[in-house]
């Protein structure tokens, strides 16, 4: 039976870490989509393969397939695509326990819809985590939107980074439109707009299901429109095209609470809950219940340092933090 194919769409990004560990010189490790990767694998049911869209520069691609080896759910001959462009190195510094970029060196091309299209015909859905926010463009998106039938989750982050070195896109609001479900952390939203009642409007309004709002340890807030809950397991997997609605039905929004542990590093714990809500919503659970899982694992992946091996932490298995 064909399993189900969920493309994760992103940038594998090469992490240059000082100060991150007392006594521990310069560390190196992959960042950006593999803490999704990591949450997809350790949530995703059975039924379901990982096909990554992805570039890597050929400087890195070997390491990038003994990654991918790694990831339990990867379709078979799954791979990323190699490039010449070199691969995307984020250096990070370390400073009292506070996270701070020291810059992006390198980066691998954006998708075009010439090389994006013909890779999405055969899948069943999308996860887009926009983590440098030069995965593709807008005009790439709509076509996407387009063209592209099933459901599609995007995790916004860089798109939405309002900063001298990356302005935000006068057009961003205007993003909602191309995806089904979008996910936000509390900062993104107030760059978005300061009024976040207008801006959960706005999502909605144009055309996307469920808006998604980290706040930290104080949880999850969802706004959803009327009549969506999710995608019902075994069932055709269609994104806003067909999906049905309860006329007059009141607009949903709750807040689900997180849960306590002791901190070691929150880098990627948006990306951990934003692949674990994904694949819960897609096997079938209400939003309340994966976005309880999302915070769940989110929480579990602060107490852990670093994407290697992250996937086995998440699963329960003991990995040394």
């Amino acid at each position: 039976m064909r399993k189900r194919r969920l493309g994760v769409l992103g940038t594998l990004v090469h992490d240059e870490i000082h100060g991150r560990t007392p006594g521990v010189g310069v560390e190196r490790e992959w960042g950006g989509i593999a803490y999704a990767l990591a949450g997809l694998d350790a949530a995703l049911a059975d039924e379901w393969e990982i096909v990554p869209l992805a570039k890597v520069g050929r400087d890195r691609a070997a390491d990038a397939r003994g990654l991918l080896e790694t990831v339990r759910h990867r379709a078979p001959r799954a791979r990323f695509v190699e490039c010449d462009a070199p691969t995307t190195q984020v250096v990070l510094h370390y400073e009292q326990g506070e996270r701070r970029c020291g810059g992006r060196i390198g980066g691998t091309p954006a998708w075009t819809w010439a090389e994006l299209g013909p890779m999405v015909v055969d899948l069943d859905a999308l996860y887009l985590n926009f983590s440098t926010g030069e995965e593709l463009d807008h005009a790439t998106a709509l076509a996407l939107r387009h063209a592209f039938p099933g459901p599609i989750y995007a995790d916004l982050h860089a798109l939405v980074i309002d900063d001298a070195s990356r302005p935000l896109a006068p057009d961003a609001p205007s993003w909602f439109r191309c995806f089904d479900v979008v996910q936000v952390n509390e900062a993104e939203m107030m760059r978005l707009s300061p009024d976040p009642l207008s801006l959960a409007a706005r999502v909605l309004a144009e055309g996307a299901a469920l808006l998604l709002v980290t706040v930290g340890a104080r949880g999850t807030v969802f706004v959803a429109e009327p009549g969506f809950d999710g995608w019902p397991a075994g069932s055709a997997l269609t994104g806003r095209v067909t999906r049905t609605l309860r006329a007059g039905a009141p607009l949903r929004t709750a807040r689900i609470a997180s849960m306590e542990v002791d901190v070691v590093d929150t880098t990627g714990c948006g990306d951990v809950f934003g692949a674990t809500a994904c694949a819960l919503l897609l096997a079938g659970a209400s939003i309340e219940t994966a976005i309880g899982e999302g915070n769940r694992r989110a929480a579990r992946s602060a107490a852990y340092r670093g994407a290697d091996g992250l996937v086995r932490h998440l699963r329960g298995e003991l990995v040394a933090p």
